[in-house]
Order: C-alpha cells, then sequence, then structure tokens
C-alpha cells in the first residue's frame, strides 16, 4: 500500500525544501530585520564594546539569508577544498573592504537598491550554475571576478545596516572591526553546515539530477529579493 522512498531521493527532497525554505522566509527575515534588543543596543551604544559587536555580526550573518542564497550557489558545484578556499575568501575580501570603507567613510547608498543587487547576486549564481551564460550568450563571465564584485555589494548591505543606527565615533574603528569578525565566524558556522548538506548529497545520484531544481529555487529566491527591495524602494 505504501510507496517506499530510497534515501537517495530523501536527501533530494530535503535539500529542495531547504532552498525553498529559504526562498519562502518572511520579507523581515529576508531584508536582515534587526531585532529589538540589537536595535536598542546600537541605538544607546557608547563605547568599544568588542564581545557584542562579534555577537551581533555573527547573528547578521547567520540570519542572513540572502547571503547564505549566495555562498550555497557559489559553493554547489565546488569540490576541491582550495577552490572552496579561493571564493571564500575572494567573498570576504569584497564584503570586508565595503563594510569597512562604506561606514568609516560615510558613503551613503541606498539600502533598497543595494539589497536588490544582492537580490541580485543570486539569481546570477543559479543561472551561471545552471549553464545560462554559456548556452545564451557563449561565454561564462569569470566566477572569480563575479564573487568579488558581488562580494563588494554584500558588504555595502552590511554597512548601511550600520549606518542606520549612527554609532558614535567614540570606538567606531574597533566596533566595526568586532562587527566584521563576528560576521566571519558567522560565515564559517554557516558555511559548515552548507558544505557538510552539500558533500553528503552529492554522494547519491539524485544531486545532480536535481541540481537543476535547485538552482531555479535560487533564482526564485533573488527574483523574490530584487521584488521586495525594489518595491520599498519605490514605496518608501
Amino acid at each position: 500500500m505504501f510507496t517506499k522512498v530510497n534515501p537517495d531521493k530523501k536527501i533530494s527532497y530535503l535539500m529542495c525544501f531547504l532552498v525553498m525554505l529559504l526562498a519562502t522566509t518572511s520579507l523581515e527575515v529576508m531584508a536582515h530585520g534587526v531585532d529589538e534588543s540589537t536595535r536598542n543596543f546600537l541605538l544607546n551604544n557608547t563605547g568599544v564594546q568588542i564581545i557584542p559587536f562579534i555577537y551581533i555580526g555573527a547573528k547578521h550573518m547567520v540570519t542572513g539569508y540572502d547571503h547564505l542564497l549566495f555562498l550555497v550557489g557559489v559553493l554547489f558545484f565546488l569540490h576541491k577544498s582550495r577552490d572552496v578556499l579561493l571564493y571564500v575568501s575572494m567573498f570576504t575580501l569584497g564584503h570586508s573592504l565595503t563594510l569597512m570603507t562604506g561606514v568609516l567613510a560615510n558613503i551613503q547608498v541606498n539600502a533598497y537598491l543595494i539589497d536588490a543587487i544582492i537580490g541580485l547576486s543570486v539569481i546570477y549564481k543559479g543561472f551561471d550554475n545552471l549553464g545560462g551564460f554559456k548556452h545564451f550568450f557563449g561565454k561564462q563571465p569569470n566566477p572569480k571576478q563575479a564573487v568579488l564584485i558581488f562580494g563588494l555589494f554584500h558588504g555595502f548591505g552590511l554597512a548601511t545596516k550600520i549606518q542606520e543606527f549612527q554609532l558614535p565615533s567614540d570606538g567606531l574603528a574597533v566596533n566595526l572591526l568586532s562587527f566584521n569578525l563576528g560576521v566571519e565566524l558567522g560565515q564559517f558556522l554557516a558555511l559548515m553546515f552548507i558544505l557538510l548538506a552539500i558533500n553528503v548529497w552529492r554522494q547519491f545520484d539524485s544531486f545532480n539530477k536535481f541540481a537543476t531544481a535547485t538552482n531555479t529555487a535560487l533564482m526564485s529566491a533573488g527574483f523574490m529579493l530584487v521584488g521586495m527591495q525594489l518595491t520599498g524602494y519605490f514605496v518608501s
């Protein structure tokens, strides 16, 4: 009476479900909403606060679904540890530069437009993984350069969130370094789970079969992000 689902398909369905879950997460979470306790701390912060800013940075990355979706796309077809380290380093370099520079130099960028570009980075990576560039344009953009460039935009996205709170200049540089360290720790923690899930799934035949569905889900999530952010831009 009951049809058994083999472990191969169970893993595939679970991975697709997780990506779709990210794609359908609420607007507040997808847009990096800041919880009330964090908001109150940032609004009333004075002086150097290393540990709290490390914690806030880590939490922001772990709950930053647009960053995580992009990283899922970047890591999806990477097999070698050297390649994983290289691409993650490019992404880290990019977002660290613009996070620090954006806040310290007070570079004002519209948060909605930056977050829309971050959503575009998710669309790009899903489309690239599907072979869309080679199929339609006959040439694939340099993937390393693309990760670095989009990393710069992801960093500006982080910077705009910090700038909203107009942190005092006293201890600002140290607090930003602490926040950035927290972002890297959060990214490392998230990458552990992402890589573990992908590497386990890669052992099953269904990995290639469901790759199209998974990257299509990534693109869907990216379109949702872009749509929500552009709506916020035109409505605000």
